[in-house]
C-alpha cells in the first residue's frame, strides 16, 4: 500500500523533511517540527516498529530482541538491493516513505517551492522614479559607465570623440524629472528644454569639455503634440550643426508622469548623424514604446499624434 500524504524525512536531504502527496515526492521542504525525524536506512525513511513486544528481563528476551533486530536488518537490506539493482535514475522519484515522521499536515505558503524572482528584463529601461519605462530597441543598450545618471540607455559600443579628449556615442535617451519652474504646460517646457538638452550633448557638458567643438548652429526641424505613455504631451526636435564631427539631432520629449503629483517629466532623446548611427526613425520608435509603469500590454495611443503638426 502507497503510504498516506505527509511529511517524511527526505531521502535525499536528510534530517529535513519533505512532503509525500500519496504518489510521489514533492518540492515542499522543512526542517523537523514537533517531533525529530525518525532515524532509519538512508533513502528508506524511519525503520519499520520492532515486531517484539516490551522489553523484559532475561536471557530469553533479550534473543527475541537481537532476533527480531536481525529480522528488521535483513529486511532492510533485501529492499535497499531491490531499489540500488532496479534504479537507474533520481531515487526520489522511485522510492517513497514508509511511514510517518510527524503528523500529516498540508504545506504552507510559506513552505512551498518560492516561485523564482523574476529576472531583470533586457529589453526595457525602468524610471521608477518618473514612472515608466523604455524600450531597448536593436542597436542599443541599458547604460553603463555614464557620467549622467539620468542617462538610461545608449547605443551599443563608443567612439573617440571629434573634440576634446573622451568616448562617445551615437546615441542616448535620458529621462528626468523637470524641476525648478511652475510652468505646467509640456509645449512650453518642451521648447525651453530642448536648447539645455542640444548643449548637454553637443556642446560643453558636466564635465566642461567639448566633445564635438560646440554648437555652431541648429535647426527646428519637428514641433508637436504627442502622446506618450497615454498623457498628452509635446515634442521639439532639432538638427545640431557642430565645429567637429557630424553633429545631430536631439529631441525634447515632455509629458506628465503617471505617477505622485504627476509632474512633468522631460525625455532627452540624441542621435548622432554620422554613417555609423542608429537611423532617425529610432527616435520615433522609442517614444511610441514608452509606458506607464505596469502598463505593458496597453496601446492606450502611446507616441500618436493627437494634434496639429507643426513644422516651423
Amino acid at each position: 500500500m502507497t503510504p498516506p500524504p505527509g511529511w517524511y524525512p527526505d531521502p535525499t536531504a536528510p534530517p529535513a523533511e519533505r512532503w509525500w502527496d500519496g504518489a510521489a515526492w514533492t518540492e515542499h521542504r522543512r526542517q523537523p517540527q514537533d517531533a525529530p525525524a525518525a532515524q532509519g536506512v538512508p533513502g528508506f525513511g524511519p525503520p519499520p516498529a520492532s515486531p517484539v513486544g516490551p522489553v523484559a528481563t532475561g536471557g530469553r528476551t533479550r534473543a527475541v530482541v537481537l532476533g527480531g533486530a536481525a529480522i528488521v536488518l535483513v529486511a532492510a537490506i533485501a529492499t535497499g538491493a531491490v531499489v540500488l539493482l532496479g534504479s537507474d535514475s533520481d531515487p526520489q522519484s522511485r522510492t517513497g516513505p514508509t511511514t510517518s515522521a510527524s503528523t500529516p499536515t498540508a504545506p504552507t505558503a510559506a513552505e512551498s517551492t518560492a516561485s523564482p524572482s523574476p529576472t531583470e528584463d533586457a529589453n526595457t529601461a525602468v524610471d521608477q522614479l518618473n514612472g515608466i519605462t523604455l524600450p531597448v530597441i536593436d542597436g542599443w543598450q541599458k547604460a553603463e559607465n555614464v557620467v549622467d545618471d539620468d542617462t538610461l540607455i545608449t547605443t551599443t559600443g563608443t567612439y573617440d570623440c571629434p573634440g576634446d579628449w573622451g568616448v562617445c556615442r551615437h546615441g542616448t535617451v535620458v529621462s528626468r524629472t523637470v524641476t525648478g519652474t511652475d510652468e505646467t504646460s509640456p509645449e512650453a517646457i518642451a521648447k525651453k528644454d530642448i536648447k539645455d538638452a542640444a548643449n548637454a550633448s553637443y556642446d560643453k557638458n558636466g564635465t566642461d569639455t567639448q566633445h564635438y567643438g560646440g554648437i555652431v548652429s541648429h535647426q527646428q526641424v519637428a514641433a508637436r503634440q504627442t502622446a506618450v505613455a497615454g498623457r498628452a504631451g509635446y515634442l521639439v526636435r532639432w538638427k545640431v550643426k557642430t565645429a567637429k564631427g557630424p553633429g545631430g539631432y536631439v529631441e525634447s520629449v515632455v509629458f506628465p508622469s503617471s505617477v505622485g503629483s504627476e509632474a512633468l517629466v522631460a525625455v532627452r532623446i540624441t542621435v548622432d548623424a554620422g554613417k555609423d548611427a542608429p537611423p532617425l526613425s529610432d527616435m520615433d520608435r522609442i517614444v511610441k514604446s514608452i509606458r506607464a509603469v505596469g502598463d505593458s500590454t496597453s496601446g492606450g495611443g502611446v507616441g500618436s499624434s493627437i494634434g496639429p503638426t507643426a513644422t516651423p
